[in-house]
């Protein structure tokens, strides 16, 4: 059986915990950890990446304190810490890792992980469709080792997806459970398969969306209206498709073709609106334009 090594109490959240890629995801795991106590060690590639991140932290943890939320910001921030090398993460009770839906650039950071916490640390992969089996290959102890699959974006987001591989042990999934609820949020938990449960169905829907429009059925605003307007979405599958990125959907979706079959094959639209650049919010055009945000 896994036990973090903490003084804690099993339900609440390490003291120490660590995030491994600090882009927008990261950075609101980061900051949840935060608001939730933690002192957080903060791992990105090199020392330009590092500070960036160290930033997007800063800039979340200061518009929480803007609505309220915290009294001390300053003080919130004295508990990160920002690094360039897995050292770090030496004390770390739980450390999510966070980068890029790229399987090889997982592996290797999952073995740096391994390699640098304690026996006790439970690590965690935030991949939001990459089996947690083939992950798990990774590890030489994968029975510490579990999904934590958040949602964009973070502080606004009430549900994790918590996924449970075959190698995993049984008594991770009630105190991952408890973590979850200790970052204000709502648990769900899944069984590995591809896509898991959120992005399976979230990627069918964005897909028939985006081939709506390649196929001239109706504009990406009316189509997220009826999705808004008439299913009580809060946000239309166009829209978050921009928010979550145009190239990180359509790995996803070739990422579930590969498991599961043709249904998930992505629109040529898709394809070449990533070709061109048009990665959604985070290059100013999408499906919109979100160059004056």
């Amino acid at each position: 059986m896994v036990t973090v090594e903490t003084d804690r109490a099993l339900d609440a959240l390490p003291d120490q915990c660590g995030v491994v890629g600090v882009g927008r995801m990261g950075a609101g795991i980061a900051h949840a950890l935060l608001m939730a106590g933690s002192v957080v060690t903060l791992v990105e590639r090199d020392g330009p990446a590092a500070a960036a991140g160290r930033d997007r932290v800063a800039r979340a943890v200061a518009g929480s304190a803007k609505r309220g939320l915290v009294e001390n910001a300053d003080g919130v921030m004295d508990r990160l810490a920002a690094a360039t090398g897995h050292a770090g993460l030496a004390g770390s009770g739980l450390v999510i890792e966070a980068v890029p839906e790229d399987l090889d650039l997982k592996l290797v950071t999952l073995r740096a992980i391994e390699e640098a916490v304690g026996p006790g640390a439970v690590i965690a992969s935030n991949t939001s469709s990459i089996s947690l089996d083939t992950l798990a290959e990774a590890f030489a102890r994968p029975e510490r080792f579990l999904g934590l699959h958040f949602f964009n974006p973070v502080p606004a987001s009430r549900l994790v997806e918590v996924v449970i591989g075959a190698a995993t042990d049984p008594a991770l999934r009630d105190r991952a459970i408890a973590w979850v609820q200790a970052l204000g949020k709502t648990a769900v938990v899944v069984r590995n398969a591809p896509g898991f449960a959120s992005s399976r169905l979230g990627v069918v829907l964005g897909l028939e969306a985006i081939r709506m429009v390649e196929s001239g059925v109706a504009t990406a605003e009316d189509i997220d209206t009826a999705m808004t307007l008439g299913y009580g979405h809060p946000t239309g599958p166009l829209r978050l498709t921009d928010m979550v990125g145009l190239d990180v959907r359509l790995g996803i979706a070739r990422y579930l073709e590969r498991e599961l079959g043709s249904r998930f094959a992505p629109p040529d639209l898709l394809v070449r609106l990533v070709e061109q650049g048009h990665l959604g919010r985070k290059t100013g055009k999408g499906f919109y334009d979100w160059s004056a945000t």
